[in-house]
Protein backbone atom coordinates (compact mmCIF):
# COMPACT_ATOMS: atom_id res chain seq x y z
CA UNK A 1 0.00 0.00 0.00
CA UNK A 2 2.74 2.21 0.37
CA UNK A 3 4.47 1.38 -2.62
CA UNK A 4 1.43 2.39 -4.47
CA UNK A 5 1.37 5.81 -2.60
CA UNK A 6 4.70 6.42 -3.33
CA UNK A 7 3.85 5.16 -7.25
CA UNK A 8 1.30 7.82 -7.30
CA UNK A 9 3.29 10.74 -5.69
CA UNK A 10 5.98 10.19 -8.00
CA UNK A 11 3.95 9.61 -11.26
CA UNK A 12 2.33 13.09 -10.38
CA UNK A 13 5.55 15.08 -9.61
CA UNK A 14 7.46 13.66 -12.79
CA UNK A 15 4.07 14.95 -14.92
CA UNK A 16 4.20 18.08 -12.85
CA UNK A 17 7.56 18.44 -13.53
CA UNK A 18 7.10 17.97 -17.61
CA UNK A 19 4.42 20.47 -17.09
CA UNK A 20 6.72 23.30 -15.70
CA UNK A 21 9.30 21.87 -18.95
CA UNK A 22 6.34 22.89 -21.48
CA UNK A 23 6.06 26.20 -19.87
CA UNK A 24 9.91 26.94 -20.55
CA UNK A 25 9.96 25.81 -23.69
CA UNK A 26 6.51 28.07 -24.31
CA UNK A 27 8.13 31.11 -22.46
CA UNK A 28 11.14 30.81 -24.81
CA UNK A 29 9.23 31.06 -28.38
CA UNK A 30 7.66 34.63 -26.92
CA UNK A 31 9.77 37.18 -27.80
CA UNK A 32 11.17 39.70 -25.80
CA UNK A 33 13.12 42.40 -28.41
CA UNK A 34 15.95 40.89 -27.65
CA UNK A 35 17.87 38.63 -29.85
CA UNK A 36 18.10 35.18 -28.95
CA UNK A 37 19.09 31.74 -31.84
CA UNK A 38 16.07 29.83 -29.93
CA UNK A 39 13.35 32.46 -31.21
CA UNK A 40 13.49 29.97 -34.44
CA UNK A 41 13.62 26.70 -33.19
CA UNK A 42 9.60 25.84 -33.93
CA UNK A 43 10.00 26.98 -37.35
CA UNK A 44 10.30 23.99 -39.89
CA UNK A 45 11.47 24.79 -43.78
CA UNK A 46 11.02 22.16 -46.44
CA UNK A 47 14.18 20.39 -47.09
CA UNK A 48 14.06 18.26 -50.01
CA UNK A 49 10.31 17.45 -48.99
CA UNK A 50 10.85 17.07 -45.76
CA UNK A 51 9.89 19.65 -43.06
CA UNK A 52 12.86 20.51 -40.72
CA UNK A 53 13.72 22.68 -38.01
CA UNK A 54 15.51 25.78 -39.29
CA UNK A 55 18.55 25.01 -36.98
CA UNK A 56 19.12 21.47 -38.47
CA UNK A 57 19.71 23.43 -41.94
CA UNK A 58 21.70 26.34 -41.13
CA UNK A 59 23.82 27.87 -38.76
CA UNK A 60 21.73 30.50 -36.15
CA UNK A 61 24.07 32.62 -34.29
CA UNK A 62 23.19 36.14 -32.08
CA UNK A 63 25.07 38.95 -34.26
CA UNK A 64 23.90 41.40 -31.86
CA UNK A 65 21.27 42.26 -28.78
CA UNK A 66 18.69 43.45 -32.07
CA UNK A 67 20.33 40.80 -34.77
CA UNK A 68 19.87 36.81 -35.48
CA UNK A 69 21.95 36.08 -37.99
CA UNK A 70 21.00 33.08 -40.24
CA UNK A 71 23.83 30.96 -42.63
CA UNK A 72 22.26 27.88 -44.23
CA UNK A 73 24.94 25.24 -45.23
CA UNK A 74 22.95 24.32 -48.12
CA UNK A 75 23.37 27.22 -50.45
CA UNK A 76 19.63 26.29 -52.26
CA UNK A 77 18.08 26.59 -49.01
CA UNK A 78 19.18 30.55 -48.05
CA UNK A 79 15.43 31.70 -50.35
CA UNK A 80 13.54 28.96 -48.46
CA UNK A 81 15.11 29.65 -45.08
CA UNK A 82 14.23 33.02 -45.47
CA UNK A 83 10.65 32.76 -46.68
CA UNK A 84 9.55 30.68 -43.73
CA UNK A 85 11.32 33.21 -41.18
CA UNK A 86 8.96 35.64 -43.11
CA UNK A 87 5.67 33.96 -43.40
CA UNK A 88 6.21 32.83 -39.65
CA UNK A 89 3.62 34.02 -36.73
CA UNK A 90 7.01 36.08 -35.03
CA UNK A 91 6.58 38.91 -37.63
CA UNK A 92 10.50 39.24 -38.57
CA UNK A 93 11.47 40.81 -41.58
CA UNK A 94 14.50 39.09 -42.72
CA UNK A 95 17.37 40.61 -44.87
CA UNK A 96 19.44 38.41 -46.85
CA UNK A 97 22.90 39.26 -48.40
CA UNK A 98 24.75 36.38 -50.28
CA UNK A 99 24.62 33.30 -48.03
CA UNK A 100 23.51 34.91 -45.09
CA UNK A 101 20.31 35.91 -43.75
CA UNK A 102 20.33 39.00 -41.03
CA UNK A 103 17.25 39.36 -39.03
CA UNK A 104 16.70 42.48 -37.47
CA UNK A 105 14.47 42.64 -34.23
CA UNK A 106 12.34 45.45 -34.24
CA UNK A 107 11.81 46.98 -30.42
CA UNK A 108 8.70 46.36 -28.63
CA UNK A 109 5.80 49.20 -28.49
CA UNK A 110 4.40 49.55 -25.25
CA UNK A 111 1.19 47.91 -26.43
CA UNK A 112 2.98 44.83 -27.84
CA UNK A 113 4.53 44.79 -25.02
CA UNK A 114 1.58 44.19 -23.21
CA UNK A 115 -0.17 41.85 -25.39
CA UNK A 116 2.84 39.57 -24.73
CA UNK A 117 2.42 39.46 -21.23
CA UNK A 118 -0.87 39.02 -20.95
CA UNK A 119 0.14 35.96 -23.52
CA UNK A 120 2.78 35.14 -20.51
CA UNK A 121 0.52 34.94 -18.00
CA UNK A 122 -1.88 32.93 -20.38
CA UNK A 123 0.57 30.35 -20.23
CA UNK A 124 1.29 30.40 -16.98
CA UNK A 125 -2.54 29.69 -16.06
CA UNK A 126 -3.11 26.98 -18.35
CA UNK A 127 0.38 25.24 -16.77
CA UNK A 128 -1.44 25.60 -13.94
CA UNK A 129 -4.77 24.11 -14.76
CA UNK A 130 -2.54 21.60 -15.95
CA UNK A 131 -0.93 21.05 -12.41
CA UNK A 132 -3.90 21.33 -10.23
CA UNK A 133 -5.74 18.64 -12.89
CA UNK A 134 -2.64 16.46 -12.25
CA UNK A 135 -3.04 16.87 -8.22
CA UNK A 136 -6.91 16.20 -9.15
CA UNK A 137 -5.73 12.95 -10.61
CA UNK A 138 -3.58 11.73 -7.98
CA UNK A 139 -5.90 12.68 -5.21
CA UNK A 140 -8.48 10.51 -7.07
CA UNK A 141 -6.47 7.82 -7.60
CA UNK A 142 -5.69 8.03 -3.22
CA UNK A 143 -9.38 7.67 -2.91
CA UNK A 144 -9.63 4.30 -5.08
CA UNK A 145 -6.65 3.12 -2.80
CA UNK A 146 -9.10 4.18 0.23
CA UNK A 147 -11.70 2.55 -1.28
CA UNK A 148 -10.31 -1.00 -2.02
CA UNK A 149 -9.30 -0.34 1.80
CA UNK A 150 -5.59 -0.53 0.75
CA UNK A 151 -4.54 2.21 2.62
CA UNK A 152 -6.10 3.86 5.89
CA UNK A 153 -8.20 6.95 6.17
CA UNK A 154 -4.94 9.10 8.10
CA UNK A 155 -2.41 7.73 5.05
CA UNK A 156 -4.91 8.99 2.67
CA UNK A 157 -5.13 12.58 4.58
CA UNK A 158 -1.37 12.53 4.93
CA UNK A 159 -0.75 11.76 0.71
CA UNK A 160 -3.25 14.54 -0.40
CA UNK A 161 -1.25 16.82 2.02
CA UNK A 162 1.87 15.72 0.26
CA UNK A 163 -0.24 16.10 -3.36
CA UNK A 164 -1.07 19.57 -1.92
CA UNK A 165 2.26 20.39 -1.20
CA UNK A 166 3.94 19.25 -4.58
CA UNK A 167 0.84 21.45 -6.70
CA UNK A 168 2.17 24.33 -4.68
CA UNK A 169 5.72 23.95 -5.12
CA UNK A 170 5.04 23.54 -8.75
CA UNK A 171 2.92 26.50 -8.73
CA UNK A 172 5.29 29.09 -7.24
CA UNK A 173 7.65 27.30 -10.06
CA UNK A 174 5.39 29.01 -12.67
CA UNK A 175 4.37 32.08 -10.95
CA UNK A 176 8.36 32.49 -11.13
CA UNK A 177 8.95 31.62 -14.25
CA UNK A 178 5.77 34.17 -15.66
CA UNK A 179 7.11 37.11 -13.42
CA UNK A 180 11.02 36.79 -14.66
CA UNK A 181 9.51 36.23 -18.56
CA UNK A 182 7.07 39.11 -18.36
CA UNK A 183 9.87 41.55 -16.72
CA UNK A 184 11.89 40.64 -19.47
CA UNK A 185 9.28 41.58 -22.21
CA UNK A 186 8.51 44.95 -20.01
CA UNK A 187 12.76 45.57 -20.12
CA UNK A 188 12.89 48.55 -23.13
Amino acid sequence: MEVEMEKIKKDAERRMGKSVEALKSDLAKVRTGRAHAGLLDHLRVDYYGTPTPIDQVANVTVADARTISVIPWDKNMVAKVEKTIRESDLGLNPATSGQTIRIPLPPLSEERRNELAKVVRGEGENSKIAIRNIRRDGNHDLKDLLKKKEISEDDDRRAEDIMQQLTDRFIAEIDKLVEVKEQDIMQI
